[in-house]
C-alpha cells in the first residue's frame, strides 16, 4: 500500500495561519458562551436523572414483559447520557467555566468502572495530546490491535477482531485496564509499584461501588424481580459499552484516518498540531438526536481541535472548521454511522492479517504520515 501524504501540499506558512485561523474559531465561542450553554447542560443532567430514576423504578416490576422492556431500554438511554453528553463532557472541563462546582471536573464522577481522574489523566493528558500517534496513544488500538501495516505482524493478530468484539462489549472495563497500563504494569517488579498499586486499589473500589449499585441492591429491591432486574442492568450496560465503544472506535479508525509515527511529533507547532487533529480524526454525520447520543462526539474532529468547548457548540463549529478543511484542500473524514463502524470493522479484520505486499513510503515535509 503506498502511503500519500494527505497534507503534503501545505507549506510550513500555510500551517500555521490554518492554526491562526482555527484559534480564531475557538476564542469567538469562549467569548459567546453563557448562560444559554450553563441552562443547556443542567437541563440534560436533569432529564438524565429523571430518566434513570424512572427506568429504575419501571425495572422493580420487571417481572412483566412490558416493564422490562421499558425499563431496559429508559436504563440504557440514561447510561449513554451519563457516560456521553454528560460525563466525557464534564471531565473534559467543557463546563468548569460555570464555576458551578457539581458540574466540574475536579468534583465529578460518573457511571463507569473507571475512576474520574485515572480516566482524565490517559484520555485528556494522553490521547488529546498524542492523538493517534503509535507507541503514544493508548486510544489508538486500546492496546489489543494492530493499527498500521507498519506494525510488524504477529499470529496473535489473528484474534484481534474476536478481542475488538469483546471489548466492545466490556468496554468500561477495557477502559479501566488500559487507564492503569495494565499490560506494561503485569511485570512482577511493576506490581509492587506504590503508585500502581494505589491506583489499582481506586479502580478495584469503583468496580464494587458499580457492582453493588447495579447487581445487589437494585435487584434486591426488586423482590420477585429480582433476576429480571439483573438481566435488565446487564443488559443496560452492554447497550452502553457497544454503543459508546462504536462511537470512539467510528472517531478514529475509520479508513481514511492517519496515523502517525512518534517521531512526527518531535518539535510540533501549534499549526501542526491542530493539522494532525484533523488527520487524525472522523465524524458521524447524522441527525441532532444521533448526536446528543454520541455525546456530540460525531463531531470527533472539533471535538478533538477543540476539547473544551462546550459539546452543544461544536455543530455551529463544524461548518467552520468544514470550511477550512475545503479551502486548505483536505479530506474531511465523514459519513453515516453504518459507514463508518463498516469502515473501521473492515479495517480491523485487514490489519488482522499480515501485509501481503511491501510498503511503499511517500516522501513527506514536516509530519510522516502512514498509510491508515
Amino acid at each position: 500500500m503506498t502511503a500519500i501524504d494527505p497534507t503534503a501540499h501545505l507549506t510550513a506558512e500555510q500551517i500555521e495561519e490554518l492554526g491562526r485561523e482555527l484559534d480564531a474559531i475557538r476564542d469567538e465561542v469562549i467569548a459567546d458562551r453563557g448562560e444559554q450553554d450553563a441552562a443547556y447542560i443542567r437541563k440534560v443532567i436533569s432529564a438524565q436523572r429523571k430518566l434513570e430514576l424512572a427506568s429504575r423504578g419501571v425495572l422493580l416490576f420487571s417481572l412483566f414483559p412490558p416493564a422490562w422492556l421499558i425499563g431496559t431500554a429508559g436504563l440504557s438511554v440514561a447510561k449513554i447520557m451519563d457516560n456521553m453528553e454528560i460525563g466525557h463532557n464534564v471531565l473534559h472541563g467543557q463546563w468548569d467555566w460555570m464555576r458551578d462546582p457539581k458540574i466540574h471536573s475536579t468534583t465529578w464522577e460518573w457511571d463507569h468502572v473507571s475512576p474520574s481522574d485515572q480516566w482524565k489523566h490517559s484520555h485528556n493528558e494522553l490521547h488529546h495530546t498524542y492523538t493517534n500517534v503509535i507507541g503514544k496513544d493508548n486510544d489508538l488500538g486500546y492496546g489489543i490491535m494492530r493499527v498500521d501495516e507498519d506494525q510488524k505482524w504477529q499470529p496473535f493478530h489473528l484474534g484481534q477482531p474476536l478481542w475488538n468484539l469483546v471489548n466492545a462489549c466490556f468496554f468500561e472495563y477495557g477502559i479501566a485496564a488500559y487507564d492503569l497500563e495494565l499490560g506494561k504494569n503485569l511485570g512482577k517488579r511493576r506490581r509492587k509499584d506504590p503508585e500502581f498499586r494505589a491506583r489499582a486499589r481506586a479502580v478495584g473500589r469503583k468496580i464494587r461501588k458499580q457492582v453493588l449499585k447495579d447487581y445487589v441492591i437494585h435487584p434486591l429491591l426488586s423482590g420477585p424481580s429480582f433476576l429480571p432486574t439483573l438481566a435488565a442492568t446487564f443488559t443496560a450496560n452492554l447497550v452502553r459499552n457497544v454503543w459508546s465503544h462504536s462511537v470512539i472506535m467510528c472517531g478514529h479508525f475509520p479508513e481514511g484516518v492517519q496515523v502517525f509515527e512518534r517521531r512526527s511529533i518531535d518539535g510540533e507547532t501549534r499549526g501542526q498540531w491542530y493539522l494532525r487533529q484533523m488527520m487524525g480524526s472522523a465524524n458521524i454525520s447524522g441527525s441532532r438526536a444521533m448526536h446528543f447520543m454520541t455525546g456530540n462526539l460525531s463531531h470527533q474532529i472539533e471535538h478533538h481541535l477543540f476539547p473544551d468547548l462546550p459539546s452543544n457548540r461544536y455543530a455551529e463549529v463544524a461548518v467552520k472548521v468544514r470550511a477550512l478543511f475545503e479551502k486548505y484542500e483536505l479530506e474531511y473524514v465523514t459519513g453515516p454511522l453504518p459507514k463508518q463502524v463498516f469502515s473501521a470493522w473492515r479495517k480491523v479484520v485487514r490489519l488482522s492479517l499480515p501485509n501481503r505486499k511491501p510498503k511503499v513510503r511517500a516522501s513527506k515535509r514536516g509530519q510522516e504520515v502512514l498509510a491508515a
